[in-house]
């Protein structure tokens, strides 16, 4: 019904956020470095929540849960469904909200490990040579 809000509202957020950082990340100087720059991270944190919540949102209108004039959401016309739509967004909104949040930590945990190894065996193969 209105799952897709919960990360769509962790989006708007993290989007935020993302900007902030890279304003204060625009202002520090430059530091040559290979690893990720925070705002970097939080950049594809934001495009895998839009990206979710946008196929969500088609596939709500799709199934005609979502119309284009008040209210917008066809659960919110009564209180009953308005409760069984709350529900929903506690329980499926926050637990997509959260999967996709802990697939993104893992995604960059992965990728710093990667990093931090092929660093490491670059470096012994240097000092082999």
């Amino acid at each position: 019904m209105a799952c897709f809000l919960v990360p769509t509202a962790e989006a708007v957020i993290t989007t935020v956020a993302a900007k902030a950082v890279r304003k204060k990340e625009a202002k520090s100087p430059e530091q040559q470095t290979d690893k990720p720059k925070l705002s970097e991270k939080l950049g594809l944190l934001n495009n895998m929540l839009w990206g979710g919540s946008g196929l969500l949102a088609f596939e709500h209108v799709w199934h005609g849960e979502v119309q284009p004039f008040f209210p917008f959401l066809t659960a919110a016309s009564d209180p009953e469904s308005t409760a069984e739509m709350l529900t929903e967004m506690a329980t499926s909104g926050t637990a997509m909200a959260a999967v996709v949040t802990l697939a993104w930590a893992g995604i960059v945990t992965a990728s710093g490990m990667i990093r931090k190894r092929t660093a490491a065996k670059a470096a012994s193969e240097g000092a082999s040579a």
